[in-house]
C-alpha cells in the first residue's frame, strides 16, 4: 500500500498536463532506444536483456531437473546434459545476476548522487551492447556440430582441452571475453561517476549504501576480471596454438587453471552479492521507518569483504591437496565476520521499527533468511575435513544457490518492486507481488533444500543419471517440482509488469517516503534528472528535506532561486553562462 504524500510544498506532484509528456519520453522510437546514451534507458535495456537471458537459463534448469526427476535416461544423454549445466551456470552468473544489478546501478546510482548521467555515456552504451553480442556468441555453440560448451561454467582443465571438447568451448571463451570487456568498461564508468560527479555536500561517508556496494563491486570487477581473461587466452592458446599451460601430458598444470579461475571466481561471488546487499540496505530502513543501523560499520564491512575476497579463492581447491589448508580455512572463516556484521545491522535496523510489509520488504526479508542459510552452509565447507566429504556433491550446489539465487535474485525482485514506481511512474500490483513472493519462496526452498540432503546422502553433482537403488529419487522429484513452481513465480512477475505498465496505479515523486536522492525528482525522472537537489547534510538527504531543510543548490552547486518554480519538469533549466 502506498503511503500518502504529505509534503506538497517540498516535492510537488506532477501537474496533470505534464504526466503524458513524461510517459511519451519512454515511448520513443526503436531507433532512439538503440542509440540512446541516457543512463536511465541504458539501465532499462540492461534489465530487459538480463531478464531474457534469465528466462533462457531458467528453461535450461527446468530441462535438467526434468531429466533428474526420476532415475534413468529420459531426455538427454550425458553430453547434452553437460552442455545444459554449463550454459545454465554461465548464463545465470554472467548474463543475468551481474548485468541485472549493473542495470539497476546504471539507472539508480546517478540519481542517488545527484548526477545528470554517467561519466562516459557513450562507453556506457557500448558496455551494454557488448552483452547481447557476447551472449549470442556463447549460445551460438548450439548451432555447431559439436554443440555448446560442456566443461562447466568453471571449464576445468584439462577437460577443456581441444581433444575433449568442441568448438562450443571456443565460443564460450570468446563470448565471456566480450562480456568481461563490457564489465571492465562498466566498472571504470561507475568508479569515475561516483568519485567525480557527486552532488555538493555528498562526501564519501554520505553516499547511500547501494552506491558504496556498487563502488566496491566495480573495484572487484576491475581487479579480478583481467585475471580470468588472461586465463581464457592461455586456454585458447593451448587449444589452437600449441600451448601447454594447462595440459599435464605436455608439462602444464591443470591446477594452475584452478588457481587463476578461482582467483577471479571467488571475488565474482561478491561481485554478485554485494549489490544485492546494497539493495536490501536501501529497502529495510525505508519500510522499517528507521535509519540503517551502523552506517559506518556497514561501509567498513563492505570494504573488508572486498579486500578479503581475494584471500579465499583456494577453499574451492581443498580436495586437490595442493593448497595451504589452515591459511585458506582461516581466511574463509574470517570473511564471515564482516558479513555477520551486516546481518546483525539489518536485524537491528528492523528491531522495534514500524515495519510495513510491502512486497519489496518481503523480498528483502526473504533475502536475509535465504542468504543466512547460504552463508552458514558455506562456513561448514570452510573446514577442510568437512569439505573433503562434501566437495563436488549436491550440498555445494545447494549452498551456492542459496547464496546466489536466495541472495541476489531475491534482492533483484525486491529492487523491482521498490524502484519500479520511480522508473515508470506506476506501482507494481501489490497483491500479485505477494503471490509472486510466496510462490518463489516456496518453490526455491523446495528446489534447493532437498539438494543439501542429497549431498549429505552422497549424490555427486554434474551427473545426468543415477541408480534407482540409491534412494535419491524422492528428493530429486521434490526438487523438480520446486523448480517448476519457481518458473510459475516468474510468469506471475511478468504478468504483474505487463498489467502495471498498462493500468497500474500512478506513483508520485516519493511514494515510499524514501531516504535517498532519487526520490527528489519526478517519476519517471526527466532526461536531465534534476533541476536542483536538496542540500546534502547526511546519508539521508530526503529525510532531512522532509524535516524542514529546503533545497539550496542546483546540480552545479549554484544557489537555487527563492521561488519554488525550478523543479524537475516544471520548466527547462537555464543555460549555463559562457566561461
Amino acid at each position: 500500500m502506498a503511503t500518502v504524500e504529505t509534503r506538497p510544498q517540498l516535492l510537488p506532484e506532477l501537474r496533470p498536463e505534464y504526466v503524458p509528456r513524461v510517459e511519451r519520453g519512454y515511448r520513443t522510437s526503436v531507433f532512439e532506444w538503440l542509440t540512446t546514451t541516457d543512463h536511465k534507458k541504458i539501465g532499462m535495456l540492461y534489465m530487459v536483456n538480463s531478464f531474457l537471458f534469465f528466462v533462457l537459463g531458467g528453461l535450461l534448469a527446468l530441462y535438467m531437473r526434468t531429466e533428474l526427476a526420476q532415475p534413468g535416461v529420459q531426455f538427454f544423454d550425458a553430453n547434452a546434459y553437460n552442455q545444459l549445466f554449463t550454459i545454465h551456470g554461465t548464463t545465470m552468473i554472467f548474463l543475468f545476476v551481474i548485468p541485472m544489478l549493473a542495470g539497476f546501478g546504471n539507472y539508480i546510482v546517478p540519481l542517488m548522487i545527484g548526477a545528470e548521467d554517467m561519466a562516459f555515456p557513450r562507453i556506457n552504451a557500448l558496455s551494454f551492447w557488448l552483452l547481447p553480442l557476447g551472449g549470442s556468441v556463447l549460445y551460438s555453440g548450439y548451432l555447431t556440430g559439436g554443440g555448446a560448451a560442456a566443461g562447466g561454467w568453471f571449464s576445468y582443465a584439462p577437460l577443456s582441452q581441444a581433444r575433449y571438447t568442441s568448438t562450443g568451448t571456443d565460443l564460450w571463451i570468446l563470448g565471456l571475453g566480450i562480456i568481461g570487456t563490457a564489465s571492465i568498461l562498466g566498472s571504470v564508468n561507475f568508479l569515475v561517476t561516483i568519485f567525480k560527479m557527486r552532488a555538493p555536500g555528498m562526501t564519501m561517508f554520505r553516499l547511500p549504501i547501494f552506491v558504496w556496494t556498487m563502488l566496491v563491486t566495480s573495484l572487484l570487477v576491475l581487479l579480478a576480471t583481467p585475471v580470468f581473461t588472461a586465463a581464457s587466452l592461455m586456454l585458447f592458446i593451448d587449444r589452437h596454438f600449441g600451448g601447454s599451460f594447462f595440459d599435464p601430458s605436455r608439462g602444464g598444470s591443470a591446477i594452475l587453471w584452478q588457481h587463476l579461475f578461482w582467483f577471479f571466481g571467488h571475488p565474482e561471488v561478491y561481485i554478485i552479492i554485494l549489490p544485492g546487499m546494497g539493495v536490501v540496505s536501501e529497502i529495510l530502513p525505508v519500510f522499517s521507518r528507521k535509519p540503517l543501523f551502523g552506517y559506518k560499520a556497514f561501509v567498513l564491512a563492505t570494504v573488508a569483504i572486498g579486500c578479503l575476497s581475494f584471500a579465499v579463492w583456494a577453499h574451492h581447491m581443498f580436495a586437490t591437496g595442493t593448497v595451504s589448508l589452515p591459511f585458506f580455512s582461516l581466511m574463509t572463516a574470517l570473511i564471515s565476520i564482516p558479513t555477520g556484521v551486516k546481518m546483525f545491522n539489518w536485524i537491528a535496523t528492523m528491531w522495534r521499527g514500524k515495519i510495513e510489509f510491502t512486497t519489496a520488504m518481503m523480498f528483502a526479508v526473504g533475502f536475509l533468511s535465504m542468504f543466512l542459510i547460504g552463508g552458514i552452509t558455506g562456513v561448514f565447507t570452510a573446514a577442510p575435513a568437512v569439505d573433503y566429504a562434501l566437495t563436488d556433491t549436491y550440498f555445494v550446489v545447494s549452498h551456492f544457490h542459496y547464496v546466489v539465487y536466495g541472495g541476489s535474485a531475491f534482492a533483484i525482485w525486491g529492487a523491482f518492486y521498490y524502484w519500479f514506481p520511480k522508473m515508470t511512474g506506476r506501482y507494481l500490483d501489490e497483491r500479485l507481488g505477494k503471490v509472486h513472493f510466496w510462490t518463489q519462496f516456496v518453490g526455491f526452498n523446495m528446489a534447493f533444500f532437498p539438494m543439501a540432503l542429497l549431498g549429505l546422502f552422497g549424490m555427486p553433482r554434474r551427473i545426468a543419471d543415477y541408480a534407482p537403488d540409491k534412494g535419491w529419487a524422492s528428493l530429486n522429484l521434490i526438487a523438480t517440482i520446486g523448480a517448476f513452481i519457481l518458473g510459475v513465480s516468474t510468469l506471475i512477475f511478468v504478468v504483474n509488469v505487463i498489467k502495471s505498465l498498462r493500468v497500474g496505479q500512478r506513483a508520485g515523486w516519493d511514494p515510499w517516503e524514501g531516504n535517498t536522492l532519487e526520490w527528489a525528482t519526478s517519476s519517471p525522472p526527466p532526461p536531465h534528472n534534476f533541476d536542483h537537489v536538496p542540500e546534502i547534510r547526511s546519508e539521508r538527504p530526503l529525510f532531512d528535506l522532509r524535516h524542514g531543510h529546503e533545497p539550496t543548490h542546483d546540480v552545479h552547486g549554484h544557489t537555487v532561486p527563492e521561488d519554488d518554480s525550478v523543479i524537475a519538469g516544471d520548466r527547462e533549466p537555464e543555460p549555463e553562462p559562457a566561461p
